[in-house]
């Protein structure tokens, strides 16, 4: 992380923001790029100052997210992820079209806390038909497991780096505090609107979304 230090004050490393500023722009732009062509970006972020921010953030465009836990294999196995889904829309669409009111009130129950377990582990993912084109991630240490089996796959990778991280493990670094909610919130929102834009830009031109849907 040396080259985004700006300098060191009583121990503690401040980030050069015009660094910040140039990974930012740099991961924007290829995030407006992806969402223009009508892919998928996966954002996760597990640790607990990250995850309102970030699921809602994704939530806001429509891109699946990961904030609960990150399980093994939720990329290198992602057949078995989509049983899992699978598993989860069964018992809601059992909840909700009367198939459920059979059962006794303790079976309906269980069913239901499943449900909920499920949802809370699945449902950011749930409309992931396939293997998003890239992730974004909130501190690459604590989401080591995802980074690891996006770099496996060949995924490409967008994260905010912190001064204890490796920068060179991704993609598109965007050196940043990744512990302050305030420093996640500026930049997750930036992403965000990049991708909006690139949205947007899919939605006014027909004929380029229609060319990529054949390609």
């Amino acid at each position: 992380m040396a080259p985004y230090i700006f300098m060191e004050r009583k121990g503690i490393h401040i980030i050069d923001l015009n660094r910040t500023l140039d990974g930012l722009e740099r991961a924007a732009n290829a995030m407006r790029a992806i969402a223009k062509s009508g892919r998928k970006i996966l954002f996760v972020a597990t640790k607990k100052q990250a995850r309102d921010i970030v699921s809602n953030a994704a939530q806001s465009v429509g891109m699946p997210f990961v904030t609960d836990r990150w399980l093994g294999g939720m990329m290198t196995n992602f057949a078995t992820i989509k049983r899992s889904v699978k598993k989860m829309q069964n018992i809601e669409r059992m909840l909700a079209d009367g198939t459920a009111a059979n059962m006794t009130k303790k079976e309906r129950l269980t069913l239901d806390r499943e449900r909920q377990k499920l949802g809370k582990v699945f449902g950011g993912i749930e409309t992931l038909g396939r293997l998003p084109a890239a992730i974004f991630m909130v501190d690459i240490q604590h989401e080591h497991i995802a980074l690891a089996e996006a770099q496996r796959l060949g995924v490409r990778t967008f994260a905010m780096v912190d001064t204890n991280s490796d920068p060179n493990k991704v993609d598109f670094a965007i050196p940043a505090n990744d512990d302050a909610s305030k420093s996640i919130g500026i930049i997750t929102g930036y992403l965000v609107e990049a991708i909006r834009e690139g949205l947007a830009e899919r939605a006014s031109k027909p004929e380029e979304k229609e060319a990529s849907v054949e390609g």
